[in-house]
């Protein structure tokens, strides 16, 4: 692993399924500030549905990599917590993650190089510990002593490959393209896993059909507002993938369609 690394930033988000009904997340706000009590901490988001991994590892793909050079991003979507899956810290481009291994990290770790650790050496742990919660005892303290300055040797040893998972690709051909909901945000919006480059590749320039549950629509909009109000339409998202939304509604509740649920794009000349 090489010596250098990016300079120590005092930022760290935290991105969690705690919620704020309960003291863990404010539990792992305390131990960062009293090891750095300079840092900014920055809530991405705590309303993770609970253990739903991949909505975490979505959330991070899409604002990791906004923040400043050294920004510590602390995660925990954590299952397993307290069983032989590894607390890990990773550093991928400038930016530096601390978490389980558990595939929270794979929609950023499976299309980037990355540096990674075990996070063995328990001297950057906090002294009090318990079996179900490593927010506290493990990864916070970590991220704060990364803030701090500390490298990724020093936490523990290299390890070559960390826990992924992965999203179905996207099926095209001359006929159109076979997708899925991989994600629903706060407004209902269905997030398909279709890009709009692959979008651009085989439907641009040809009369479409997208059907999602029993609704079909016919043609890519612009905006939220293209459609009436409370009219279904399809859009490039600002993540660069489609969706499916309704204008000034909830497109999974009023449609009836779930996470994992096909969406097809149809192409007729």
């Amino acid at each position: 692993m090489p010596d250098s690394q990016p300079s120590a930033s005092s930022i760290i988000t935290l991105t969690s399924d705690f919620g704020t009904q309960d003291q863990y997340v404010s539990a792992m706000k305390a131990v960062i500030l009293g090891l750095h009590p300079r840092a900014t901490l920055v809530d991405v988001s705590h309303d993770i549905p609970p253990q739903d991994i991949m909505a975490a590892a979505w959330i991070l793909k899409n604002t990791a990599f906004l923040y400043p050079s050294g920004t510590v991003h602390l995660a925990v979507v954590d299952p397993g917590v307290g069983t032989q899956r590894k607390p890990i810290a990773l550093r991928i481009k400038d930016q530096f993650f601390v978490g389980p291994d558990n595939g929270l990290f794979s929609l950023i770790a499976d299309y980037e190089s990355f540096e990674a650790i075990s996070l063995d050496n328990e001297s950057f742990w906090y002294k009090q510990r318990s079996n179900t919660f490593h927010g506290r005892d493990i990864f916070a303290p970590v991220a704060a002593h990364l803030a701090n300055g500390v490298s990724l040797g020093e936490l523990g040893p290299p390890i070559s490959e960390i826990d992924t998972y992965r999203w179905a690709i996207p099926i095209d051909d001359e006929d159109g393209i076979q997708g899925w909901v991989v994600h629903i945000d706060h407004y209902g919006n269905l997030i398909t896993n279709i890009s709009e480059e692959l979008y651009k590749k085989v439907a641009l320039d040809h009369m479409i059909k997208i059907y999602v549950g029993n609704t079909i629509i016919k043609q890519l909009s612009t905006t939220f507002a293209s459609v009436p109000d409370g009219e279904p339409a399809a859009i490039v998202g600002s993540s660069g993938m489609i969706e499916v939304i309704i204008n000034k509604g909830d497109a999974s509740e009023m449609l009836g369609v779930q996470k994992g649920a096909p969406v097809s794009i149809m192409v007729k000349d």
